[in-house]
């Protein structure tokens, strides 16, 4: 392996490792974790890459086909993993090379693995509130009330214009729970 020619990222277990960065065409093949992976000099453009990023190439189109055989279907079973190793982190057969392959592929994103409780709770709030993009959401969709939260009076307003109906009387938590207070009082005495 060509030292110079290779960056060092730490693969979330404790230790450095030397290793080629990711070609574009490597990544939108989901492929990054094999550049990650791999020995030879990080020189873009270079023989070996040219030739490795056709062979993935030829395979994908190869194995979009439908799968007629075994050996077809588990060879897009490993693209699938390959593509998104962090989804198969459990898998009984595959999870433990997932996971490093997941870590080489956060590590050399920057994106360090959480280590605590409250990290892990706070990456899971994060993602959570990440709003997805969504081209028909956000760009032809131009609607004002689009992320506006109405009232219950509001709703039931609306809906009352739409079927032609008075708008009814939608009792609060409070006057439920009043409700139920009530009851459970009758049943007492």
């Amino acid at each position: 392996m060509n030292a110079q020619a290779v960056s060092r990222i730490d693969d979330g277990r404790g230790g450095a490792e030397h290793v080629s960065l990711p070609r574009s065409s490597m990544n939108m093949m989901g492929f990054a974790v094999c550049c990650l992976r791999c020995d030879e000099p990080d020189v873009a453009g270079s023989d070996r890459c040219r030739k490795c990023i056709s062979s993935h190439a030829r395979t994908r189109e190869k194995i979009s086909g439908q799968a007629l055989t075994k050996a077809d279907r588990l060879s897009r079973e490993f693209v699938t993993m390959l593509a998104n190793p962090s989804a198969y982190n459990d898998d009984s057969t595959h999870g433990e090379m997932m996971t490093h392959y997941s870590a080489l592929i956060d590590a050399h994103q920057g994106e360090a693995p959480a280590t605590t409780i409250e990290e892990v709770v706070a990456r899971f709030e994060l993602q959570r509130k990440k709003r997805k993009s969504s081209l028909i959401r956000d760009v032809a969709n131009q609607n004002e009330w689009n992320d506006v939260e109405l009232t219950e009076e509001q709703r039931e307003e609306m809906l009352a214009k739409i079927t032609g109906d008075t708008p009814r009387h939608v009792p609060s938590w409070e006057e439920l729970l009043a409700e139920v207070e009530e009851l459970l009082e009758e049943d007492e005495g």
